[in-house]
């Protein structure tokens, strides 16, 4: 299946070849089928619970279980004009701007050709002794910006083992699906792990950095406290000429004083190329203090396709725990 899906002119299709095709082997044969319509953006207001989206970046199917209200840190947008532009060496606080994103349920068949982790929710372990983290597979926080509505007649359109817990097809309902009541539960139960609330944003040499940072709870010992979050970070190369991130470098500076530099050859064991065709590129990683608060900042190494190499910032982002935080149950508990 080839996730690139397109309208002609309001009819959403998706092209998919019929067969596996191993490397050694021909092409295989491919056909069109229809999706769904779209329908326009919605330049104001919100979209409900039963939503079906098309992701307007990365391309995969999916539909809005809830909409959360994030504050955005902006580097790239002009701030509010104060004092400290008669002293350049004063850096200008930047303002949160309140902005709609939404947990989205993504179509299991367009997990293996996004360019992104689809397993951007972590839970911390019940297990006292254990560090475990647990993972939904499926899940993503989508920017207002990043949707493309869609209708379909089908009444399971999105595939996902949790379609069916968390949605309830009525159709005399727009959108035709409403939320479950294991789905307001598990909203409920598992609030400080979902809930979104910061995005950081900073562009350099025309490659967009996007940090979205969560807290995941606190692993109480007889010794220590070790807090722990996860932050998802996207690339986006709005430029014209492909660029390839090589390196990247972190610091992560602790409540408790202690400063840690990680280097390393690239992220989550790649190095991904942001190029005119497949411009972004998400995923998500997790860092432990044992302070309840912090911050991160660092710099992505980039090479561009005609050799020249720069550091790409990573807008510095806070880690703050959250008092209700506490061990989650895992997914498998649903």
């Amino acid at each position: 299946m080839e996730l690139f899906k397109f309208a002609c002119p309001r009819l959403l299709v998706v092209r998919f070849t019929t067969t596996p095709r191993p490397k050694s082997a021909a092409r295989g044969y491919a056909r069109l089928a229809e999706v769904g319509k779209l329908e326009s953006p919605k330049l104001s207001g919100r979209y409900d619970t039963g939503q079906l989206i098309l992701h307007r970046v990365f391309g995969y199917r999916g539909v809005v279980l809830f909409p959360w209200l994030a504050r955005v840190y902006d580097r790239d947008l002009p701030q509010q004009k104060d004092a400290d532009e008669l002293n350049p060496a004063v850096v200008k606080e930047v303002h949160g701007r309140q902005h709609l994103f939404y947990q989205v349920l993504i179509d299991q068949r367009d997990c293996p050709f996004i360019r992104a982790q689809t397993e951007a929710v972590t839970f911390l372990g019940n297990q006292e002794s254990s560090r475990s983290l647990y993972a939904i597979p499926g899940l993503d926080y989508v920017a207002h910006e990043d949707i493309m509505p869609y209708t379909s007649a089908d009444k399971a359109p999105v595939q996902h083992e949790l379609f069916d817990k968390f949605l309830a097809h009525a159709g005399d309902k727009d959108p035709p699906f409403i939320a479950q009541e294991t789905l307001k539960a598990w909203q409920n139960k598992n609030h400080p792990w979902l809930e979104l609330s910061d995005v950081h944003k900073e562009t350099t040499e025309n490659v967009r950095v996007t940090v979205i940072p969560f807290y995941m709870g606190c692993r109480e010992s007889h010794a220590s406290s070790v807090y722990w979050w996860r932050y998802c970070i996207r690339l986006e190369n709005l430029g014209a000429l492909a660029v390839q991130l090589r390196e990247r470098h972190w610091r992560i500076f602790s409540l408790s004083g202690t400063l840690e530099t990680v280097r390393g050859r690239g992220v989550v064991g790649q190095e991904p190329a942001l190029t005119r065709t497949l411009p972004a590129f998400q995923y998500s990683s997790h860092v432990s203090l044992q302070a309840p608060s912090g911050h991160m900042w660092g710099t992505f190494r980039m090479e561009r396709e005609d050799g020249y190499t720069f550091d790409c910032r990573i807008p510095p982002f806070s880690l703050e725990s959250k008092p209700e935080g506490g061990p989650a149950a895992p997914p498998g508990s649903l």
